[in-house]
């Protein structure tokens, strides 16, 4: 295959929301978009190849080839659309923690896969069901792509026709709060090592129970929020991986306060009902932290991740 003239000097923006998953009892299916970004230009050149520069978050660390994600999940796409895929020259600006339970590789998966839509423009359309599906091939599992590519609540699911999801609206009440280790990181896969293949069958139907809470709380009655939140599939197994952000979740939800694992950890999510609580929350944990944590209060994400095509030079 040649390469399609009309891609050499098109350029994108493409900006990503962080993501937090499972939000407690929703394990593998629910997602929340955070106002934390990564931005990525990205320009399509004759030249094969592709040199990556990375400021902020990673940089010095994450590669700058094509072995880099975000070129990874371009390549990708192109890859599954049968089109040749241009030299690149990639500039990320990276905000989201890496390592910390805030979809960071999901970040950089659908910032690649939105920079190939983009890129693609004209050639290739790719719609909302395509995004999922290819981000979910390079992730394994949509629970943190689908809040990244759609923003807000997103429940997301494995269907016959592959990855699915629905996205919902937050109750305008809701205030996240996520506390950020400074030292400590736990991967996805490390994590999942931790879990049991079975579980007993009064721990699944809590969780089922609990989800089920979790989205009416979330959308519509969130002074649910701490029943809603509870757990017995997989935060206590990974417990004694993570002994800082276990206490300190035990501490806040002693308290009163919604507190959970953010996907993988060590993050803590804190869902509170109101901006107040979040502030007490944050009191709390700055008063009990036994090693340098940082509290983000932020906002819910509602527009997922975007992309801007600029005219070719």
């Amino acid at each position: 295959m040649t390469l399609d003239p009309r891609l050499v000097g098109r350029r994108v923006s493409v900006r990503v929301p962080a993501t937090t998953a499972n939000l407690g009892p929703g394990f593998d299916t629910l997602g929340l978009a955070l106002s934390v970004y990564d931005e990525l230009e990205v320009t399509a050149v004759a030249e094969p190849g592709a040199h990556v520069e990375v400021h902020g978050v990673g940089e010095g660390t994450v590669e700058t080839d094509e072995s880099n994600l975000v070129v990874r999940s371009i390549a990708h796409v192109f890859d599954r659309a049968g089109i040749t895929m241009p030299g690149l020259r990639l500039v990320a600006h990276n905000a989201i923690p890496h390592g910390r339970g805030m979809g960071s590789s999901g970040a950089a998966i659908v910032g690649g896969v939105m920079a190939a839509k983009g890129l693609l423009d004209g050639i290739v359309e790719l719609d909302e069901e395509d995004l999922l599906a290819r981000a979910t091939e390079l992730e394994g599992h949509p629970d943190n792509v689908a809040p990244a590519l759609f923003g807000g609540l997103t429940i997301a699911w494995m269907g016959e026709r592959g990855p699915q999801h629905k996205r919902l609206t937050v109750h305008r009440g809701v205030s996240p709060l996520v506390c950020v280790p400074e030292a400590s990181t736990m991967s996805t896969a490390m994590a999942r090592t931790l879990q049991p293949a079975q579980v007993p069958h009064s721990d699944a139907i809590f969780n089922v129970s609990r989800s089920a809470l979790l989205i009416a709380a979330l959308i519509q009655s969130p002074e649910l929020l701490h029943t809603a939140t509870e757990d017995r599939l997989h935060q206590s197994y990974r417990a004694a991986a993570m002994p800082e952000t276990d206490a300190l979740i035990q501490v806040l939800r002693q308290a009163g306060f919604a507190a959970v694992v953010s996907g993988a950890g060590p993050s803590i999510l804190v869902v509170c009902a109101d901006p107040g609580e979040r502030l007490r929350a944050a009191e709390l944990v700055e008063k009990h932290r036994a090693t340098p944590w940082q509290s983000h209060m932020l906002a819910v994400d509602v527009l997922g991740a975007t992309v801007v095509t600029h005219p070719a030079q």
